[in-house]
C-alpha cells in the first residue's frame, strides 16, 4: 500500500511538470505578436539614358626607310638576248607620306646588229627624281601606285664594229661588210624622263613592281661622222629624241624610323530625351 502511494504521487508530479511545460509554450505563442507582410511594391528605378563612349582609334604610324631592288628585265635579258648584257639597281628614300626619292644606277653593252651596220655601245648611267604615291593604303599596307619624274645622265663608248655601203644598183649583188673597228669613248648624253610604276607588298617588306618610261633627249654628244644608235640608259634612238623604257623589279624596304599619324576620333553624339 505504501509503495502504490508513492508510484501514485510520481505520477502526478510528472503530469503536473508536462502540464505546467504546455502551459508555457501556449502562453509563448499567444503573447508573441503577429507581424503581417506588406505587400512587395517594385519601385521604379529612373530611366538611365545609354550614353556611348566616344570611339578611341588606336594610333598608326607610317615607316620611312630606304627601299632598293634589282630590275630582273635587265638581270634575265641576257640569257636570252646574245646581244645584250646589263643591270639596273633601284632605290628610293621616303621624305613624306607621298614624296620619295628616288634613283636607279645601272650598266649596258648592247650590240646593235642591222642591215648596214653593226655597232656596241657600252657605259653606265645614272637617273634621280622623285615619285608621288597616288595610292590610299588600308590599315598598314604599303603599296604603291606612282607617277614621278627623273634627269638621267650617260657615260658611254660607241664602237662600230662593221659596216655595208649602199648599192643603189644591187645587180651584182650586196658588197661585203667592212671591218671598221672604230672606237669612240667617253661620249655622254642626258634626258629627261616621266616614271609610272606600280609597287606591291607580296611578303614582310619585299615588293614586286613594274614601271614604264616616257623619254626626251635633252643632249646628245655624238661621235665624228657616226651617229649614237643606242644610249645606255635611255635605250634606242631610231625614235630621234623620244624614248621608252620598261623595268620588272623586286626590291626590299629597310625600315629606318616610324612617324605617328595623327587620326581624328570619330565622336558619337548621345540620342536625345525624347
Amino acid at each position: 500500500m505504501k509503495h502504490t502511494l508513492k508510484y501514485y504521487f510520481s505520477l502526478c508530479f510528472v503530469f503536473a511538470m508536462l502540464l505546467g511545460h504546455a502551459q508555457e509554450i501556449k502562453d509563448s505563442t499567444a503573447t508573441k505578436p503577429i507581424v503581417t507582410e506588406k505587400p512587395k511594391t517594385k519601385t521604379a528605378k529612373p530611366a538611365v539614358q545609354e550614353v556611348k563612349a566616344d570611339t578611341i582609334v588606336p594610333p598608326k604610324t607610317d615607316r620611312y626607310g630606304l627601299r632598293v631592288g634589282v630590275d630582273l628585265y635587265k638581270l634575265t635579258r641576257g640569257f636570252y638576248d646574245k646581244d645584250y648584257k646589263g643591270v639596273e639597281f633601284t632605290g628610293d628614300w621616303r621624305l613624306t607620306k607621298r614624296y620619295y626619292l628616288a634613283a636607279e644606277l645601272g650598266f649596258e653593252d648592247k650590240t646593235t646588229d642591222d642591215d648596214r651596220l653593226n655597232s656596241t655601245a657600252t657605259g653606265t648611267y645614272i637617273k634621280g627624281g622623285f615619285d608621288y604615291n597616288l595610292y590610299d593604303n588600308w590599315l598598314d599596307m604599303e603599296n604603291l601606285i606612282t607617277i614621278g619624274l627623273r634627269g638621267g645622265f650617260s657615260s658611254f663608248s660607241q664602237d662600230l664594229n662593221s659596216y655595208k655601203i649602199y648599192n643603189s644598183n644591187p645587180y651584182w649583188g650586196e658588197k661585203p661588210s667592212i671591218e671598221a673597228n672604230q672606237k669612240n669613248s667617253g661620249l655622254s648624253a642626258a634626258w629627261l624622263e616621266v616614271a609610272g610604276g606600280i609597287k606591291a607588298e607580296v611578303f614582310d617588306n619585299l615588293f614586286v613592281g613594274f614601271g614604264v618610261q616616257l623619254k626626251l633627249l635633252v643632249m646628245n654628244n655624238k661621235p665624228s661622222g657616226f651617229d649614237n644608235l643606242y644610249i645606255p640608259g635611255f635605250n634606242r634612238t631610231y625614235d630621234g629624241s623620244f624614248g621608252v623604257g620598261f623595268n620588272y623589279t623586286v626590291s626590299y624596304f629597310i625600315p629606318i624610323y616610324k612617324k605617328k599619324v595623327i587620326v581624328p576620333e570619330i565622336q558619337k553624339q548621345a540620342p536625345k530625351k525624347k
